[in-house]
């Protein structure tokens, strides 16, 4: 079992105190360093080698191979800091690294997972050559192709957009390897870069982008490139099922990482509201500032409750986290989306200003939507959970065993990461779904937060109704806008039931402000909002309550995310 990352609220995270105050403009990784990075299209090089004192490339690395990564929940804490400041460092130099190295270490072989390590830990790059320009997140339909001749497994094809490939030592590349229909037709492949023949390998020029600028976007084409058979991942046909085990883990830890960018932009935001006056006051104390900023806190709250929730999950409950990773990736990019805009009316033309105290609040706005699709887009989030959804209706639902007091109580320890233990689908049970609605007979009888699960309960009712009288076309990835729509409101109900599930079981590590009900009011009341239920009456009587927290976390330089940590 391994330890907690939590034990010592007091101490910044290592990249946090490693990096320093990002508002000190002498600081070499200071806001405006990050930001001349990006003006350029970029990475921050003197960033780049600090990480790589650090050893970044460990953090990718399961321990029984010499790394760091023991949990999930550890690693999207570590990667904070990192989004915190520039989300094309945390792309390229981080979650480049973990998308491509999860296969290997679901289904790579010993030499294969010994030698990616030594990559890693040895601080090179890995990159991923999964989706294409025309057909996006789409795997399936790569253009890459590998045929085995001779002993040998030659590749042919060409994709435009792969991150870090002209930096990187390593590339898993998903490549069809038979023309048949159905699931077994791809198989994936680890190049060694350095041991490909150049002559049969040509790169495409570098793509730009709006967002995460300095991110190394470039093209590949293998033209008929004979590597040895032993560079297949696991065993022929069998990408789809490694893909659907192995991408759990990017599609948790990835948006609980991004709490780190979400956390900076309502604190650009705070900064700007308690020092701006407007009509002889503070624009903080402006109600509809002080709403936004309150809503906002509260998103930040509901996304790191469900994003660390899963992540844990992954530890505790593998063969259920199909349908809770691919929930989180959908709803957790749209909470910070959604957030984003709202502050954004707030901090007004400033929002858009490329420089001064407030500039980077529009690099995060650029950089959001492009790092919420990196690996694996919110359609193709529902299309994974579609089809899970009427059999956990009929069987998960409504009287089901709750998930465990671990998966929130973030003291607890974790078993280590079995990548092997990940399921492809989520089965007959809904353990987060036993949460909600445990804790809605638990709170029965309570004026607001009985109400209010009493909302979330019903819809869930409904939504399992709903899942019923779907026709057998629209239980399938290619089904019509009503199960989409489905999908969404599940999520939002997971993420309810996180964020019930931390109130009741994460009682001694969260600190006071968490242990009362006024966030969890608030929270519950902005997803019921969501789901177009009416409002229950005080649930947003502790705003004064969420707003003062607000400050202190500000005005003490701490984090706005569940453990609050100090920041440098």
């Amino acid at each position: 079992m391994s330890t907690t990352p939590y034990d010592d609220p007091e101490t910044p995270e290592p990249l946090e105190a490693l990096l320093g105050d990002p508002e000190d403009r002498d600081n070499p990784f200071s806001f405006d360093a990050f930001l001349a990075a990006d003006d350029r299209g970029d990475l921050l090089q003197a960033g780049e080698r600090a990480l790589d004192a650090y050893g970044l490339g460990s953090e990718f690395v399961p321990v029984r191979l010499g790394g760091r990564l023991d949990r999930a929940d550890r690693l999207a804490r570590v990667l904070r800091p990192l989004f915190r400041r520039d989300g094309s460092l945390a792309l390229g130099h981080g979650a480049s690294n973990l998308v491509g190295s999860v296969n290997v270490w679901s289904q790579g072989s010993p030499e294969q997972q010994r030698w990616l390590a030594d990559v890693l830990l040895r601080n090179g790059r890995v990159a991923a050559a999964y989706t294409d320009m025309s057909t996006g997140n789409d795997v399936a339909h790569t253009a890459f192709r590998g045929e085995l001749r001779a002993g040998q497994l030659v590749l042919s094809g060409r994709k435009e957009i792969i991150n870090n490939l002209a930096r990187a030592e390593a590339v898993t590349v998903l490549a069809r390897t038979s023309d048949a229909p159905g699931s077994r037709s791809h198989s994936m492949v680890l190049v060694d870069m350095a041991a490909a023949p150049r002559e049969k390998l040509r790169f495409l020029p570098r793509y730009r982008t709006s967002g995460v600028r300095g991110m190394y976007l470039g093209g590949l084409e293998f033209l008929d490139c004979p590597l040895p058979a032993s560079a297949l991942t696991g065993t022929a046909g069998q990408a789809m099922e490694t893909i659907l085990r192995a991408f759990q883990v990017t599609r948790a830890v990835l948006p609980a990482a991004a709490v780190g960018m979400a956390d900076q932009q309502l604190r650009t935001v705070t900064d700007f509201a308690v020092h701006r006056r407007l009509y002889g006051r503070a624009v903080a104390e402006l109600p509809h500032a002080r709403s936004v900023l309150v809503g906002a806190f509260l998103d930040l709250l509901i996304a790191d409750c469900f994003a660390t929730s899963v992540c844990r999950a992954l530890h505790l409950l593998p063969g259920q986290t199909s349908v809770y990773a691919a929930a989180v990736k959908y709803l957790v990019p749209r909470l910070f989306h959604e957030s984003g805009q709202a502050l954004s009316v707030v901090l007004g033309a400033r929002a858009f200003l490329r420089e001064g105290p407030h500039a980077i609040f529009q690099k995060h706005a650029r950089d959001l939507p492009v790092a919420s699709l990196v690996h694996a887009g919110g359609t193709v989030c529902q299309a994974t959970i579609i089809p899970q959804l009427p059999r956990l209706a009929r069987t998960g639902w409504l009287g089901g065993e709750a998930a465990p007091a671990a998966v929130f109580d973030l003291s607890s320890a974790l078993p280590e990461l079995d990548f092997d233990r990940l399921g492809i689908t989520a089965g007959r049970h809904d353990p987060l779904m036993g949460t909600l609605t445990e804790a809605a007979a638990r709170l029965r009888g309570e004026p607001v937060l009985g109400a209010l699960c009493k909302r979330l309960t019903d819809e869930l009712t409904a939504l399992r109704e709903a899942c019923g009288e779907l026709a057998p076309r629209d239980r399938t990835p290619l089904a019509g806008p009503v199960s989409f729509e489905i999908a969404e409101r599940y999520a939002v109900l997971l993420a309810a039931a996180c964020c019930l599930g931390v109130w009741l079981h994460d009682p001694d590590r969260s600190g006071a402000f968490l242990r009362e009900p006024a966030w969890l009011a608030g929270a519950l009341s902005r997803l019921t909002d969501r789901l177009g239920r009416p409002p229950v009456a005080g649930a947003d009587a502790g705003e004064a309550a969420v707003f003062a927290e607000l400050m202190r976390r500000y005005e003490d330089r701490r984090g706005f995310d569940l453990t609050g940590r100090r920041l440098v």
